[in-house]
């Protein structure tokens, strides 16, 4: 009988973690955050907090993750600590309005990011038939292999990084930078909520440029050693792309005027265009980077995201076609074609990708919620023996579905209305859908 494998290392591991979390949000969202705080400098410091609150909710994945090393993530938490209706709201919640889109934004953003060399690339037909392309040449690779998958991962997660590390150090050469110490006119924060309000939009649009660190627990149940393997590789990730965040919004706030800046909002952010004795060659640098980043990215959620369908139609709580394994490679092969397809028809939605990161932020958050809250029924489970421990974890919890709560509120600042409405509609619909499936699974019963 075909079954998952354990094939991915710790270098793989760290490869689809820092290449699924540093995709779009990076060249996507530093207008968008800017705009919302409405300074280069508050800007910066939305970057900073929105890796910092992480931080709790590592500690609170990592001692989860550990005590069930296995398929499912969030589904598999919430159906642990007895509750199969959010289990399984959990995952319609993340097909249709989070995981979904993601691939679609990123295979998107990564076609727009090329827009240097070909204009016409920027929001066209062109940009969706490659962005097609993009998706149906990595869904084959992961349909063969996950192994294969995590080599390719790591490679594309290396040539990411070095651009990003480049456009850090040119900061530096910016401290005293009239650009970045910008106060538009009109700009005020006299009140202590007025400085909150700002802070709290920005954080909320950094959410998509991290999320995705949580993702490496969908396929728990194929990583070598997860006990000591997924808490090392969460939290130094993490670490990495918090402060790789915060120095680029910092060269970026430095370097690209603000007005300028904010006008991109929904499009592709190139901060080397604006550097006189780089824009002659770096823009197009950039540009090829942010598209093998971003590549990266749909790579890493193409593998990482069918797993968790695939867990639950095991369980036979969601449509038995997404729980096969492929006979001779052993992957969840229709779990991974039925997401990209979904994805492709996504590409297609009206709106473009600002409404399609209001309908992911507000899906994530209200996921998010649901898995920490999780703990505190957990602790109580006798299968529950994580071999890591969230240090204070009542307050590490605490925390973390704190910052959701207040992220939510960010979010109806940050993004436009439809969106958000949009996956709140979408949420809803899972209730009969779930009523569907228990009757269903009522009935099989009662015939045995």
């Amino acid at each position: 009988m075909t079954q998952i494998r354990r094939e991915l290392s710790m270098s793989h591991v760290l490869g689809i973690i820092i290449g699924t979390v540093i995709g779009s949000g990076v060249f996507i969202n530093l207008p968008i955050v800017q705009r919302a705080t409405g300074s280069p400098l508050l800007a910066v410091l939305a970057w900073f907090i929105g890796g910092l609150i992480w931080l709790p909710q590592i500690f609170i994945l990592s001692e989860m993750g550990t005590a069930y090393p296995k398929q499912g993530f969030g589904y598999l938490y919430l159906q642990k600590a007895g509750s199969p209706f959010l289990a399984f709201l959990y995952v319609w919640t993340v097909f249709w309005t989070s995981d979904t889109p993601s691939i679609t934004i990123l295979a998107m953003a990564s076609v727009a990011a090329l827009d240097i060399f070909f204009p016409v690339l920027t929001d066209s037909i062109w940009t969706r038939f490659f962005a097609i392309l993009i998706i149906l040449v990595l869904t084959g690779v992961h349909i063969k292999s996950v192994r294969q998958g995590g080599r390719l991962q790591v490679v594309l997660t290396i040539l990411k990084i070095s651009p990003l590390i480049l456009l850090s150090c040119i900061g530096l050469g910016f401290l005293n930078s009239d650009t970045l110490f910008f106060i538009p006119e009109g700009f005020t924060t006299d009140q202590p909520i007025g400085w909150f309000a700002l802070i709290a939009a920005g954080v909320s649009a950094t959410i998509w440029s991290y999320a995705g660190f949580p993702n490496i627990l969908y396929m728990a149940g194929e990583i070598k050693n997860p006990r000591e393997t997924l808490p090392k590789a969460l939290l130094g990730s993490t670490i990495f792309v918090t402060l790789t965040y915060t120095a680029v919004a910092f060269a970026t706030g430095a370097i690209v005027p603000h007005e300028v800046l904010i006008a991109i909002s929904g499009g592709f952010a190139n901060p080397f265009r604006y550097l006189p004795f780089f824009a002659t060659f770096a823009g197009g640098f950039l540009a090829i980077a942010a598209f093998i980043s971003m590549v990266g990215a749909t790579n890493a959620c193409i593998m990482v995201q069918p797993r968790i369908q695939y867990a639950m139609a095991k369980d036979k709580l969601f449509f038995s076609i997404f729980g096969k394994l492929h006979p001779r490679f052993g992957t969840p092969y229709t779990s991974i074609l039925l997401q990209s397809f979904m994805a492709i028809l996504l590409i297609f939605t009206p709106g473009g990708i600002g409404n399609l990161l209001g309908y992911f932020t507000l899906s994530y958050i209200l996921q998010n919620l649901l898995v920490y809250a999780s703990i505190f029924w957990l602790k109580k489970k006798e299968d529950y023996l994580p071999s890591y421990h969230a240090p204070a974890w009542q307050i590490m919890a605490g925390l973390s579905v704190l910052f959701q709560l207040l992220l939510l509120y960010g979010t109806f600042m940050a993004y436009p209305i439809s969106g958000i409405l949009a996956a709140a509609g979408l949420i809803l619909t899972g209730a009969p859908v779930y009523a569907y499936f228990r009757s269903r699974q009522k009935q099989k019963n009662e015939t045995i």
